[in-house]
């Protein structure tokens, strides 16, 4: 590549989980705390740190050539750029974040139509602003940075539209959710001219390539056992795989070593029954990536 891909990382809460993903994908990134431009151990690769919610629009721009951010900040910001790939991660989970609407428990507001003429308090304010004005419900927008459900509960305002993947954190706070405004994940985006350079676009792809296999890595493990020929098929009917099973004969003997990928949520009540149907010496192994 002539020049390097230019590549933003999200500051903030999904900076470590985001420099955890890279590495499981095969790159390093080691960041000074007083730089915003970590090193990478990838000479195709220039990186820069700024707050996901301004990264759409410095890739949109061409400051950056592509970047890591919410779907949110991307619509909040009304960016153009090319999506390369949806990456379901976060700080917390591996489930996509919600942006709800929410009020008091005891709140008289049911609907969005109850919140006509009402105060909302939000840190996503274009949003939040333009969802209503589509339904033609005239409410107050007024920005929030931080402690956005503090804002609810002492009266300065009616309702809050805030950032949820659990809900526990509202519903700790004595708020009810009354409707969902939209879902938000991580995405890998792209400025478009950026889109349009082969070298660029190839190593972009490289990058969605292996992220992506890093999550779905995450969620499976791989499992191996001994199995005596009389047990084979009884066993093998038990096993969840990608493709098939491998199955291979150990030397000189009538038994066989199975070999396959299954899910993290599988596995546990899974080798217990693989026991009973005459299975030995399991190994449960974790994957860094499946492609």
């Amino acid at each position: 590549m002539t020049m390097p891909l230019k590549l933003g990382i999200p500051k903030g809460s999904l900076q470590n989980a985001t420099f955890a993903l890279f590495k499981r994908s095969g790159w390093t990134i080691n960041v000074n705390d007083r730089s915003y431009f970590p090193e990478i151990n990838d000479e195709s690769i220039e990186c820069a740190i700024c707050r996901a919610q301004e990264m759409s629009r410095y890739v949109e721009n061409g400051t950056l050539d592509a970047g890591l951010t919410g779907k949110d900040w991307i619509a909040e910001n009304d960016s153009d750029v090319h999506v390369a790939e949806d990456l379901i991660y976060s700080k917390v989970s591996a489930r996509p974040a919600r942006w709800v609407l929410a009020v008091p428990y005891d709140s008289p507001i049911k609907t969005l139509e109850d919140l006509e003429g009402k105060k909302i308090a939000t840190e996503l304010v274009q949003f939040t602003k333009r969802y209503f004005e589509s339904r033609n419900i005239t409410v107050k927008v007024a920005f929030s940075w931080g402690a956005t459900e503090a804002k609810v509960v002492s009266g300065l305002a009616d309702a809050i539209v805030e950032v949820t993947e659990t809900g526990s954190t509202i519903k700790a706070h004595g708020l009810r959710i009354i409707h969902e405004l939209m879902q938000t994940n991580t995405q890998l985006i792209v400025n478009r001219s950026a889109w349009e350079d082969p070298q660029k676009r190839e190593k972009v792809e490289q990058i969605a390539l292996l992220l992506k296999g890093a999550l779905l890595g995450e969620k499976l493990v791989g499992i191996k056992m001994n199995v005596p020929q009389e047990k084979l098929a009884q066993v093998v009917d038990l096993l969840p795989s990608l493709n098939a099973p491998t199955v291979a004969s150990l030397y000189q003997s009538d038994w066989f070593s199975v070999e396959t990928v299954v899910g993290t949520n599988v596995v546990r009540d899974l080798i217990p029954e693989l026991l009973k149907q005459g299975a030995e010496g399991i190994i449960e192994y974790p994957l860094n990536k499946v492609i």
